[in-house]
């Protein structure tokens, strides 16, 4: 692979044998120590994934979520020693994209940073030109991975994107939390089934005034429809 992964961590002894296991797995890897020392080197490298401590000196991984002049085409992993949904909540609204709980089994980040890997690819890659789904005052542009509610370019996260364009392509049917959680993020999420209920919350806020395309299903999970 030639992928670029970036590990935050001030602790050497993670970052040292996460840096030897990701390099044995034909990553290109470079290590920050601190949240400062992280951004610079998100500057100078431009990984493609970024493993972030969210306890670092100086800057803490949420900090320096909030600081990236650009999340375009960058994953991003937390490592957390705790296991509160609140905390994984706020990573979820800074951008991350999976996290991890410390202490981890190597293999089982290994598989998640793989994984991130491959669904970052498969966003990038290039879509089938001239596609475009519309719903009521939605229009969805897999090609372009661009979405306009009226005349207004909605600002979308990539998940936020991938979520929205799989209802819509599919208006009408309803896909459970575990359907949208395997085929969005094609990985056992360690955030669960609520974040796709967090993903979907900051949709409908983005549709506003017609939400409403969203639809609740409950006990099931979601759908679009078109409103009238």
């Amino acid at each position: 692979m030639d992928k670029k992964i970036l590990i935050a961590d001030d602790e050497a002894s993670i970052r040292n044998a996460l840096a030897y296991a990701l390099k044995r797995e034909g990553f290109l890897v470079e290590t920050a120590v601190d949240g400062e020392d992280a951004l610079e080197k998100v500057r100078l490298f431009r990984p493609d994934v970024l493993i972030l401590d969210v306890m670092m000196p100086k800057l803490g991984g949420y900090e320096v979520c909030r600081r990236l002049e650009s999340r375009k085409g960058i994953g991003i992993l937390l490592l957390t020693a705790k296991n509160d949904i609140v905390d994984k909540v706020l990573g979820l609204e800074l951008g991350a994209d999976d996290f991890m709980s410390k202490p981890f089994d190597l293999r089982e980040l290994l598989a998640r940073i793989k994984a991130l890997v491959r669904r970052l690819e498969r966003e990038g890659a290039p879509a089938a030109e001239g596609t475009e789904v519309v719903l009521g005052p939605l229009r969805v542009r897999p090609s372009s991975r661009t979405a306009e509610l009226g005349a207004i370019a909605l600002d979308l996260t990539p998940k936020e994107f991938d979520v929205l364009a799989l209802l819509v392509s599919h208006a009408g049917r309803v896909y459970t939390r575990d359907e949208l959680l395997e085929q969005v993020w094609s990985f056992d999420y360690v955030g669960g089934t609520r974040t796709v209920d967090i993903h979907i919350q900051r949709l409908r806020k983005k549709l506003e005034p017609h939400q409403a395309i969203l639809q609740t299903v409950y006990g099931i999970g979601y759908k679009a429809e078109k409103m009238t």
